[in-house]
């Protein structure tokens, strides 16, 4: 029957506690180590931690036997930190390293039976001093305060299922550990800006590698012994982009993410009826490969749909050449073959698709995907996904499959690519957003924030780009505008202070920074030449295979074609940061940040907060 008992949700549902067997477990994932959980009756005045259970247990049950019935006084939380001088013990209870005395009904003292706690309180006696205020630890029992229904943990309008890249083979467990970090650092967000809102944002970790077979050992196999240990951890990390660009594991890879977001989902809607009820919202956030294979999930895509395009392509250019008759008849037959081979397999699936509706890949629409550390925009420009010119999300990723795309990445993460060059060509040489420090006083909302250039200080690689950084500009045309490497960009200052800046920056390499922050290296005649034509090069500026589009006077951008939202943000480097350094840490800093959490919830929280402001405003 004790078996029978009905498991207790804690920790805002997230873990379980098996009241039989004293142990917690988490509900969404497994977990190795068992969590034991103690009953707390008795606990220890001013740090309120509780005695261990065997010992609570004894003293419970001598006070229930001696005291059941008594009433105890009205003034016991005003009371509660007096000492008890010059009362006797009423009771007491010898235990096995230490012995209980009651003075009263809620008046309990614990002292321990040590020789030297002893010798120590036979000293302090013989000076005047009570034996409980000496040398005795006051118990309480119960608890401190009593809990209401206002305790409960607010509703969970938005969950965020948090993606591992790779590596987890090699540290089992650690996605739960970074989730639980960006879980913390959310709580405190939240505590001290979003307070005000009656929802919650849950995080979910999301663990897909370890239930996967893939190759057995086989890699392993083929491993050679020597620097085992650099091998295993390569083995354990890096192959899995090759596992995923492998086109027997690919889809296992897939399968296997998709199956544990779709049962993780099912797993909350069943605890939580309420989540869908009321419009619940998800959210994913991703890293590392982990952000390639959820966009491949969200958007259906597959290498076998590349190979046929490209096979179509040779087609169209075998027709473009001169061909013998011979092999033109060939090919009319090949055609038609092709031909009628489509439109069986297109009845086929027609029948198929009348008897057996096919669920959706994932059973829940994408709020918003979040990218940090994300290879995504490689593995895209080599699907061949080039520039359009509609500045539109859709481009890469519909708004029907997932309402908004977001790239996080530090300046110095090696493995993290920009997105929105792929969109539109010329924003290879805007800088990404920053993302603001949690900690800054009215922060500028993101949607106002303006495009703003890069600031190129390009180091030449070859001849030809050292001649074309040294080539000086006239007055009247505009200097080839490089991009900058991330971090050494200076951004929207005055003119004055920049034309100065320039004769320091002559002296340490002979650059000079444009109004607009362009770089090319100068002459004395063009500093001279400068104020004259600051004019005619703010109007003129144009980049490399883009078309020129206007600036304003304040150095923002204003493209003729920009982007509907904002892709691309990138974390602020510290002022202390060695950039080296950062290259190794940065692509693994993401979970604990503030920052990030902010971010995160700034987004999530966007129409809770719109709607809390507009309800206030119609009060008003």
């Amino acid at each position: 029957e004790a078996g029978a008992v009905e498991p207790v949700c804690v920790r805002s549902g997230l873990y379980e506690v098996d009241v039989a067997s004293a142990e917690s477990y988490p509900v969404y994932w497994n977990q190795t180590e068992k969590i034991p959980v103690m009953r707390g009756q008795w606990f220890i005045d001013g740090t309120w931690q509780p005695l261990e259970e065997e010992e609570s247990n004894l003293i419970e049950q001598e006070h229930l036997n001696r005291f059941k019935g008594q009433q105890l006084q009205e003034s016991f939380d005003m009371e509660v930190s007096k000492p008890v001088d010059g009362k006797e013990a009423i009771h007491s209870l010898k235990l096995s390293r230490n012995h209980v005395d009651w003075h009263s009904v809620d008046e309990v003292y614990l002292y321990s039976d040590a020789t030297t706690s002893k010798i120590a309180r036979t000293v302090t006696q013989k000076l005047g001093f009570s034996k409980a205020s000496s040398s005795g630890t006051r118990l309480h029992r119960g608890y401190v305060e009593e809990a209401t229904l206002e305790d409960k943990p607010p509703q969970t309008s938005h969950i965020v299922f948090v993606v591992h890249g790779i590596g987890q083979k090699m540290d089992q467990g650690r996605i739960i550990k970074n989730t639980a970090m960006m879980r913390d650092t959310a709580r405190k967000i939240e505590e001290k800006y979003f307070s005000n809102l009656a929802t919650h944002v849950e995080f979910l970790p999301v663990e897909w590698r370890s239930k996967l077979t893939l190759d057995g050992d086989t890699v392993d196999s083929i491993t050679p012994d020597k620097v085992r240990g650099l091998r295993d951890m390569l083995n354990s990390s890096a192959m899995d982009i090759m596992y995923y660009t492998s086109p027997l594991y690919r889809d296992e890879l897939v399968k296997g993410l998709q199956q544990e977001l779709n049962r993780l989902y099912t797993l909350f809607c069943s605890r939580n009826p309420e989540f869908e009820e009321k419009g619940g919202k998800v959210s994913i956030v991703s890293h590392s490969l982990g952000c390639v294979i959820t966009y491949d999930i969200m958007t259906g895509w597959n290498p076998v749909r590349l190979y046929e395009q490209l096979l179509q392509n040779e087609e169209e250019e075998l027709e473009d050449r001169w061909m013998s008759y011979e092999e033109q008849r060939l090919l009319e037959e090949l055609y038609i073959t092709k031909q009628r081979l489509r439109e069986i397999e297109e009845r086929l699936h027609g029948l198929k698709a009348s008897t057996i509706s096919k669920p959706p890949v994932l059973k829940f629409k994408v709020e918003n995907f979040f990218c940090m550390g994300s290879p995504l925009a490689v593995f895209l420009a080599l699907r061949g996904i080039r520039p359009g010119n509609s500045g539109s999300q859709d481009h890469i990723l519909p708004r029907t499959i997932c309402n908004r795309l977001l790239n996080i990445f530090h300046p110095t993460d090696p493995v993290a690519y920009r997105l929105e060059p792929l969109i539109l060509k010329h924003y290879s040489n805007i800088s990404p957003v920053q993302i603001h420090w949690y900690n800054t006083a009215n922060p500028l909302p993101y949607e106002h924030m303006k495009p703003s250039f890069l600031n190129p200080t390009k180091e030449p690689t070859s001849v030809t780009d050292s001649e074309s950084v040294s080539t000086v500009p006239s007055p009247t045309t505009s200097p080839v505008m490089v991009r900058r490497h991330y971090g050494e960009s200076i951004t929207n200052i005055g003119k004055a202070s920049i034309l100065g800046a320039a004769s320091i920056g002559k002296g340490l390499g002979g650059m000079l920074f444009s109004r607009f922050g362009r770089s090319s290296t100068t002459t004395p005649q063009t500093l001279e030449t400068g104020k004259e034509g600051a004019e005619g090069d703010d109007k003129k500026a144009t980049t490399v295979g883009t078309p020129p589009f206007p600036h304003s006077s304040s150095g923002f951008l204003e493209p003729a074609v920009e982007l509907e939202h904002r892709i691309d943000f990138e974390l602020r480097e510290g002022l202390v940061e060695s950039r080296y350094w950062s290259a190794v840490t940065s692509h693994t800093a993401y979970w604990s940040s503030l920052d990030i959490a902010l971010f995160l919830l700034t987004f999530m929280y966007k129409h809770d907060q719109e709607d809390t402001e507009k309800s206030s405003l119609d009060t008003i």
